[in-house]
């Protein structure tokens, strides 16, 4: 098997720890092949726009092994996550575009691991592709690049050579994805069991907590939008709510979607779900008590919608979540 070559990206404001665990991930393999006799799968070199890249607000300085003029050509890049304004990740680190679109068009693959999404995305490779992303930046997301498809309730998005993950330690679910693909699966479950990592969760559904997108000016929409999260207890009907804010049903439902990426009903469900979540982790209601205080009154429908959107039925999340006395 000819080595691979992986160049693991030190961008200005990455995530130091993302860039640690991916070179110790494909080390690992590299130590096990040997111990196993074999040969060594990666060639792992850390690559920087200059010798040394200072992240983390000073605290760390890495030295890079080469700078993107001396790479010709790699296999796999690694695009870490990133820290601070996720606006901005793109042009801060924009050195590395051209150099990322002529390896990918070299047929390197692209890997981005939680919020390197941003930075892929910055690059125009996932322009009508699918990805993911951390849960918590998906407004933002959606809101720069809205002629990319985030499936931000998948860990693990893989198109055409390009891969994405999900939120925070989801990253170490991706490295592992791409050392069975590389490797194997046998690899896969050894390096797992080194690192103590769940080696097939696929779904951070779990861990989303809705947060309506706002980042809007459409002010009906707004006054919609705060409506809902005031009263998703109560009935509320789409044709109540366009006649409450002066609109016709279609108008009214077009501005809404076009605003949060969802329909109002989407967003009345997410919004109460959202409710009963927080509900089941914090009292000793039953199921049914809290199915009933977030406005549902009908227990197949309720708890399908339950786990339609987190993955886990009520009790399920109940028993996983609620904070015990």
């Amino acid at each position: 098997m000819q080595k691979k070559h992986i160049s693991i990206l030190a961008l200005k404001n990455a995530n130091y720890a993302s860039i640690v665990d991916a070179r110790s991930v494909f080390r690992r393999v590299n130590e096990l092949l040997k111990k196993q006799g074999k040969k060594e799968a990666f060639e792992i070199q850390v690559i920087g726009e200059k010798p040394e890249v200072v992240i983390e607000d000073g605290l760390v300085t890495i030295t890079v092994d080469l700078t993107t003029l001396d790479i010709a050509k790699t296999d796999l890049i690694i695009i870490p996550a990133l820290r601070g304004d996720m606006l901005s990740a793109g042009h801060y680190n924009r050195f590395f575009v051209d150099w990322i679109i002529k390896q990918y068009k070299r047929n390197a693959e692209v890997a981005s691991l939680c919020t390197g999404a941003f930075m892929l995305a910055f690059t125009g490779l996932l322009k009508n592709k699918k990805c993911t992303t951390h849960w918590q930046y998906a407004n933002e997301f959606r809101f720069f690049y809205p002629d990319i498809i985030l499936v931000d309730e998948k860990i693990i998005v893989e198109q055409n050579g390009l891969y994405s993950s999900g939120g925070s330690n989801a990253y170490w679910n991706l490295l592992l994805f791409l050392v069975e693909k590389y490797v194997g699966r046998e690899m896969a479950i050894l390096v797992a069991k080194f690192f103590v990592v769940n080696l097939d969760k696929i779904a951070q559904t779990p861990f989303i907590v809705f947060n309506g997108l706002k980042a809007h000016e459409d002010k009906e929409v707004l006054m919609a939008q705060e409506y809902i999260e005031h009263n998703y207890f109560e009935k509320i009907t789409v044709d109540e709510l366009a006649e409450r804010f002066f609109l016709t049903r279609r108008t009214f439902e077009r501005r809404f979607k076009k605003c949060t990426h969802c329909t109002v009903i989407e967003y009345l469900q997410k919004v109460r779900i959202e409710a009963s979540k927080k509900a089941l982790e914090l009292n000793r209601k039953s199921v049914d008590e809290i199915m009933v205080d977030v406005g549902y009154f009908d227990s197949q429908t309720f708890r399908e919608l339950f786990k339609k959107i987190t993955g886990l039925t009520p009790v399920e999340y109940k028993n996983k979540y609620r904070k015990q006395a």
